[in-house]
C-alpha cells in the first residue's frame, strides 16, 4: 500500500500469496481428520448424517457394501486431485528457491 495500491490489490497480490499454502493444508487436514477420527465426527455431527457417518453405518451391511465401495472410491479420487494441486503449489515454490540458492552459489 506504501507504492499507491488500494486494498483489495495488496490483499490478492501480497497477503494471499503468502497464506495461500497454510490455507489450503488446514483445509486437507480438516477433510482428512473428519474420515479419520470417525468417534470425534461421531459426537460432534449430533443428528446430521455426515458422509464419514454414513460410510461407518452402511460398510457393516453387505447389501450396501458395493454402494459404500463406490462413495468411497470417489471420495479418494476427489482427496487426490486437491493434495497434487497443493503438492504442485508448494514444490514450485521449492523448486523456485533452491534454484536461486544454487544460482548464488555457496557463501
Amino acid at each position: 500500500m506504501d507504492l499507491g495500491a488500494d486494498g483489495p490489490t495488496t490483499f490478492r497480490r501480497v497477503t494471499f500469496p503468502s497464506l495461500r499454502t497454510a490455507i489450503i493444508a488446514g483445509a486437507l487436514l480438516a477433510f482428512g481428520l473428519s474420515f479419520d477420527e470417525i468417534v470425534v465426527t461421531k459426537y460432534l455431527a449430533g443428528t446430521i448424517l455426515t458422509l464419514p457417518l454414513w460410510i461407518f453405518g452402511n460398510i457393516q451391511r453387505p447389501f450396501n457394501r458395493p454402494i459404500v465401495n463406490v462413495v468411497v472410491l470417489v471420495v479418494l479420487v476427489l482427496s487426490i486431485i486437491p493434495i497434487y494441486i497443493a503438492q504442485r503449489l508448494t514444490g514450485s515454490a521449492q523448486g523456485i528457491a533452491s534454484a536461486e540458492a544454487e544460482e548464488a552459489g555457496p557463501g
